[in-house]
Formats: C-alpha cells, structure tokens, sequence
C-alpha cells in the first residue's frame, strides 16, 4: 500500500484515525476530522494513502500486529501445556482492560465485511491467525486439535458477550469453561 517510508504527517494521520476508527467506527469518521485533528490537509491524507480505505487498512494491519504482538510477548512467559492454554484468556483480559470497544476487527466487519473492501483481508487474516494459535497451543500442550477450535470461539464469544452484552466477567467464564474442556480432554 505505502511504498515510502511513512513521514511524520502520515504517522500522525494513521494514529489519530486508528484511535478514531476503533472508539467511533469507520463509517461516522470521516477524512476531513482525520485531518483536522491530526494537524494535517485532507492532500495530505491522500497523498499519503490514497484513500480512506486504504488508511482503513492499514489501520487494522497495524492493530492486528500490534494485537499479534501482545499475545507472543504474554504467552512466552508461561511453559507450554494446558497453564498456557489457559494463559490466553488471561491476556486477552488484560488486552481488554484497555480496548474497552471490544475487537476492533469484529467492529469493522459490521461496517465493511460484506464488501471489496482492503480491510476485509485483514479482518479474516487476524481471525484465521487466533483460531490457528489457539490449535498451536493445544497442540503443544499434547491436547486434541479440535479443543483450538472450540477455544477460540470461546475466546472471540468473550469478547462479544463483555463489550455488546455488557457482561464484566464473560472472559473468567470463557476461562472457566476452557479449564473444563481441558481437564474433560487430559
């Protein structure tokens, strides 16, 4: 998308829109607020992206590196085997102790999923890439594949039931019904 590296100006315009994008969505965000607050032109937004779309995006590259990222740094600290496995939920609390508008890349698919959209690759990529940690984690805990699947629809039915359902401990209940299906499992 971006051949050059990013200037100061770009840096700025990603930032704000990705603080922007994720507290109020992509679609009640336009360019021209993007720009006003990141102390920039409309051009310059242009000239940097190309489109909204593509600041769209980059925005959700960046967040799903960043999201990858957190979970590597938490997970590596715990020996492989089931305390790991249950370890993810553990970061993924912590993940939404900051990120209180829920999965960014689940907010995002509401608004652009059914579309051409660049994001849309993205969206299913982070997706495709926790349902495959959530099997390499079982896997190194000696635990059947289909257990990564079943976790990770925990994990992502988390998520939605703290955010959309306003329930505060939906991710210590995911926790909670992993630990069973583990221990069912050993």
């Amino acid at each position: 998308m971006l051949s050059r590296p990013m200037t100061p100006a770009g840096e700025r315009l990603l930032a704000t829109a990705s603080e922007l994008f994720y507290q109020r969505g992509i679609h009640a965000v336009g360019v021209d607020l993007i720009a006003e607050l990141a102390g920039t032109t409309k051009k310059t937004l242009y000239d940097r992206f190309g489109s909204k779309d593509n600041l769209v995006a980059l925005y959700l590259r960046t967040r799903f590196e960043r999201w990858r990222a957190f979970v590597d740094e938490r997970l590596a600290a715990v020996e492989p085997g089931p305390a790991q496995v249950l370890a993810a939920f553990d970061v993924l609390a912590e993940w939404l102790t900051a990120n209180t508008c829920g999965c960014a890349f689940v907010n995002a698919n509401a608004e652009i999923g059914r579309s051409g959209h660049p994001g849309v690759a993205v969206i299913h990529a982070e997706k495709k890439w926790m349902r495959e940690r959530y099997e390499a984690l079982v896997r190194d805990a000696g635990l059947p594949m289909a257990l990564g699947g079943y976790l990770h629809l925990l994990h992502e039915g988390a998520i939605v039931a703290r955010t959309a359902g306003t329930q505060e401990d939906a991710v210590a209940e995911a926790k909670s019904a992993a630990r069973e299906l583990l221990g069912t499992a050993c």
